[in-house]
């Protein structure tokens, strides 16, 4: 999410700029801006929804040549402080008006600076943590942009990747990173940045990959690098050798193993705005304006379909252990035609990746014209669902374009948990303790999963001994069964595979008699009290010689004499697990598909967003 341009050169800015934002839409975004540097100064152009609405604000303009400049930046925001709108958009400036910022990432100390800077004379027009990047510039120039910088860094807390331009140094652009990605291109006569290398291969396919706290300072004719003491380094270029598809997918061979990858990153956005630190964490969620009439509540109702029903699932059993209220999670197509039972006092919530899932959009309106109040988690900004619910909460997952949905789910399940237990904090069902103990484990969840795919070796591996299995079904029980919806999904959809999940208590009534040679059964094992009920089961299944999985802690081994294969995840809170367990699916599902010869991303009869019945 969020891209960034930067471009200094013999060309004029503004088109290539406006064309660069263009290839990093995919990215998603909720406004634009340019800033460009002319004989009268930086002239800012900003606008809020799509890229086309900033070209006809500036459409004029440039036909009449009142936007000239060769030096430049641009950004396409998604926004994470302050809504979306023309003021909120980047670029921002200090309070001369002479230094312009575009930045991608989160300013964790912004208060905190905020406050300093209005304290020595700053004045903030946005909304926006960006902002505080501007003044503190402001604060630090003293003739030299490369030296304020250096200043300003040693006060930055959190991610960013920052372009930079100065009235008063108009032959150049500083470009810097902390965990977000920021790529700078060496042209002929140009030079450019961008956050992703789809918005460079028009004019170069030599690039620069900065590394962590590098500084890189572009002139038209060069590019000089030093790191964040100010020390020059010398630096290699890349030769890009991939169409712009394949740039966009950062070296990965599919999307879907690209945004399986992003999940950490993905999950820390969206839990990271919403944690408050005073004495003590706590959950910020002003943003769906939590009052007394959630403690209120009557009942939660959770309407959704597919991936987002199985978030929607795990919903049900998360709001009813930590908010103790009686939870529905039903499929939005049926719930639209089963004449369901409104009360205005319950908690209507509506889960969509795209925010333009018909039938889900067809029982939100329902649900409204019988007097509910619609609470909404999305991903896509300025999507009906956005626009029509009364609350949104935006999962900040980033752009996801495999159809397989993969982070959408796991920040789904991120943004279920945390309303999950402001609810119970309200309702005072959960204890400061308890809360404490739940914020500790979220925070810990990016970091686990990245361990996770770091042995996603082994999960390959045994992809490639059972992805010719005639029939794979995935069985858990509470938590686990819902995660095995998911899984059964995600295999079914991309590797064409005949796969099904029940709760694990079912399988003698029924789904026993299906089970052969021919079959791998993937149990789901993090409820701890339950193992001994999961280890029957498994036992059961390789009675009638199926292959088997168990998927558990990392500190379990009471599965390891039973199962055929053990995957490990690292221990977490049972309650919170489907967003770890989750992942060693979704690799298999990937691995399988591919080992058979099919397109992950693109999987046949379907579509990524499903806006019609």
């Amino acid at each position: 999410m969020c891209g960034i341009v930067g471009y200094v050169g013999d060309e004029e800015a503004a088109p290539v700029l406006i064309s660069g934002l263009k290839r990093l839409e995919y990215r998603g975004y909720d406004s634009a801006g340019i800033a460009v540097l002319g004989k009268s100064g930086l002239a800012i152009r900003k606008s809020k929804g799509a890229l086309k609405f900033l070209e006809e604000k500036i459409a004029g303009e440039l036909k009449e040549g009142a936007l000239n400049g060769t030096l430049g930046i641009g950004h396409t925001r998604w926004a994470t402080h302050g809504e979306p709108s023309d003021i909120n958009a980047h670029p921002h400036t200090d309070v001369s008006g002479k230094i312009a910022v575009v930045h991608n990432g989160i300013i964790e100390n912004h208060a905190k600076l905020k406050e300093w800077l209005i304290s020595h004379g700053a004045n903030f027009r946005s909304e926006t943590d960006t902002e505080v990047i501007a003044h503190l510039l402001n604060f630090y120039y003293h003739g030299d942009l490369l030296k304020a910088v250096i200043e300003a860094l040693k006060r930055l807390e959190g991610s960013y990747a920052l372009g930079i331009a100065c009235e008063d140094e108009p032959d150049r652009i500083i470009a810097v990173r902390k965990e977000c990605p920021l790529v700078a291109g060496a042209g002929k006569g140009e030079n450019l940045i961008a956050s992703d290398v789809p918005a460079l291969l028009e004019y170069t396919r030599e690039v620069y990959y900065l590394e962590d706290r590098e500084i890189a300072v572009l002139y038209r004719d060069r590019i000089e690098f030093f790191n964040a003491e100010g020390e020059r380094r010398e630096k290699q270029s890349s030769h890009v050798e991939w169409d712009a598809a394949a740039a966009e997918k950062g070296g990965y061979e599919h999307f879907m193993l690209k945004e399986i990858h992003e999940q950490p990153k993905a999950l820390t956005d969206t839990l990271r705005a919403r944690i408050k630190t005073y004495a003590t964490k706590t959950i910020n969620l002003e943003e769906i304006g939590f009052d007394q009439s959630w403690a209120n509540a009557n009942r939660v109702v959770i309407a959704a379909c597919g991936t987002a029903w199985h978030a929607g699932v795990i919903g049900k059993y998360a709001f009813e252990r930590f908010a103790r209220i009686p939870t529905e999670a039903d499929i939005a197509s049926e719930y639209r035609y089963r004449n369901p039972i409104f009360n205005p006092r319950d908690i209507f919530l509506i889960i969509s990746q795209s925010g333009e899932t018909a039938d889900t959009l067809a029982a939100m309106r329902m649900a409204k014209k019988n007097g509910n109040r619609i609470i909404a988690i999305t991903n896509a900004v300025g999507s009906t669902l956005a626009r029509e619910a009364d609350l949104v909460m935006y999962t900040w997952a980033g752009p996801e374009i495999a159809v397989a949905s993969t982070k959408a789910f796991t920040t789904q399940l991120m943004c279920i948990y945390l309303i999950a237990l402001q609810l119970g904090r309200l309702r005072e069902t959960v204890s400061d303790t308890e809360l404490a103990s739940c914020i500790e484990a979220l925070e810990k969840l990016p970091e686990q999963a990245e361990q996770i795919l770091a042995g996603k070796e082994n999960i390959q591996r045994f992809a490639s001994q059972q992805f010719n299995k005639a029939k794979v079904f995935y069985m858990g029980r509470l938590f686990d069964y819902a995660v095995s919806l998911e899984s059964a999904l995600k295999l079914k959809e991309i590797s064409y595979t005949h796969s099904e999940a029940f709760a694990a208590g079912e399988l003698k009534h029924g789904p026993i008699a299906l089970v052969d040679e021919t079959t791998l059964v993937t149990a789901l094992c993090t409820q701890t009290a339950l193992f001994d009920k999961m280890d029957s089961n498994i036992k059961e299944v390789k009675a009638r010689r199926a292959a088997t999985a168990v998927i558990t802690y990392e500190d379990v081994d009471y599965f390891d004499k039973t199962a055929d294969q053990v995957f490990r995840i690292p221990r977490t809170l049972d309650s919170l697990s489907p967003i770890l367990s989750i992942i060693p699916c979704q690799l298999y599902a990937y691995y399988c598909s591919v080992l058979r010869g099919l397109d992950p991303d693109k999987p046949r009869n379907l579509a990524k967003s499903v806006t019609v019945e």
